[in-house]
């Protein structure tokens, strides 16, 4: 079998690949090691029960001073919107 020409140059530039090079290529799960391909495994399924994507239009005040409280301001919004639930029980 003749020797495959490398996929970078000497300044670690990638080639253009050919459709023979593409042919060579094997899957992930077939090339990895087993450490990393139970890494790069399916998502589990969720704990907690599964939340529902939808649009929402809000006040851009509202949403500036959410996001200003950095990463993980959507989970905080859910929690602010969950207390006010609590506190606003539906009438019979």
């Amino acid at each position: 079998m003749p020797k495959q020409k490398p996929l970078t140059d000497a300044k670690g530039e990638v080639r253009e690949l050919t459709a023979k090079d593409l042919k060579t290529f094997r899957p992930a799960r077939a090339a990895l090691p087993e450490s990393l391909r139970r890494k790069t495994g399916t998502r589990g399924q969720q704990k907690s029960p599964t939340k529902e994507r939808i649009t929402i239009r809000l006040s851009r005040e509202v949403l500036q001073r959410f996001r200003a409280t950095g990463e993980g301001w959507q989970t905080r919004m859910d929690a602010v919107l969950k207390e006010w639930l609590k506190k606003h029980k539906r009438a019979a």
